[in-house]
């Protein structure tokens, strides 16, 4: 994909020696793996003299279990997914929630990390931001990984392998290099980020590579190894709901055109109809909302880094 009449990437130098790096972590009823994550997080990458992430928030969506006082008392900033641009709406879902932690975070870098790793390491975080920092051309750098199903190296993936990976052979075949399309390890800039519309749902992932290749070019996603992978599996139930959505954002973002007869719906024998989801959340750039929350972010920010 020639990256010819696409928006540059390049911005003006910072003053500070390095841009600032926060983490986002979404997350659902993950009270049993957030702790572990928040704490290596701030033990290894928030402290000593090589310090690397300037913020740690975990965008809560709406858990009922200890997820929020877990992340809390290991380090992170918790923020319910409510009351970060209340006014968006619908207001669920996964893209949603790393949309809001968009919103209520300033660093100039993001990483995301899901919430369900079973061995979390803080190398992603620190492998993940120091690509994006050393290589200025890059808008986004997915992270892979080994992953295994039941014991055995190498199955894991299923909704890449079944779904995500053959739609994106076929509509965008520029993109089939991604070894991990739908790894929800990643770092992008916060320039990109605000710049870009976020699906809610699960095919948040895959509509940010398309669409960050669509505006900047392939070219500027990279990938770096982040080594082995374990996160609790998901039921057959709920990969068939991710790959719909997954299949239709594809689709959407080919400019296949709706036919009449075709449904919204995922239809399973035994289940009643599940809607899919296609919402998004629009740039966060030209929202007057969005650059008036900016300016509360700031000023916390600064009372926490003046008590520290």
């Amino acid at each position: 994909m020639s990256n010819m009449s696409k928006p540059r990437l390049s911005r003006p130098r910072l003053s500070r020696p390095r841009p600032s790096v926060g983490v986002c972590i979404p997350a659902h009823n993950e009270g049993s793996t957030i702790g572990d994550i928040c704490a290596k997080i701030s033990k290894f990458l928030m402290n000593g003299a090589h310090r690397l992430v300037d913020e740690l928030v975990v965008i809560d969506d709406r858990s009922t279990d200890d997820t929020a006082s877990q992340a809390a008392s290991n380090g992170a900033v918790v923020i319910p997914v409510r009351d970060i641009l209340p006014s968006f709406q619908p207001d669920k879902g996964k893209g949603n929630a790393m949309w809001k932690g968009i919103a209520a975070t300033t660093s100039d870098i993001m990483v995301f990390c899901d919430g369900d790793l079973l061995e979390f390491d803080p190398h992603y975080v620190e492998a993940l931001a120091e690509t994006l920092i050393a290589e200025e051309s890059l808008a986004l750098v997915k992270g892979y990984y080994e992953r295994g199903y039941e014991g055995r190296p190498g199955e894991g993936g299923r909704t890449t392998a079944l779904m995500a990976r053959p739609a994106l052979s076929l509509f965008f075949p520029e993109l089939a290099v991604i070894r991990q399309p739908l790894g929800g390890e990643y770092a992008i800039r916060r320039y990109v980020a605000e710049r870009v519309k976020f699906v809610s749902g699960w095919g948040v992932e895959v509509a940010l590579l398309i669409d960050i290749a669509s505006k900047w070019g392939a070219e500027t996603i990279g990938q770096v190894e982040l080594g082995r992978r374990t996160h609790k599996h998901r039921t057959l139930h709920e990969l068939s709901i991710q790959a719909s959505e997954i299949l239709h954002i594809v689709l959407d973002r080919a400019g296949v055109a709706w036919q009449n007869g075709w449904s919204f719906d995922l239809v399973r024998p035994g289940h009643e109809a599940y809607p899919i989801r296609i919402e998004e959340q629009p740039p966060l750039h030209c929202q007057a909302e969005y650059q008036e929350f900016q300016v509360q972010c700031q000023a916390v920010l600064s009372q926490t880094v003046g008590d520290g």
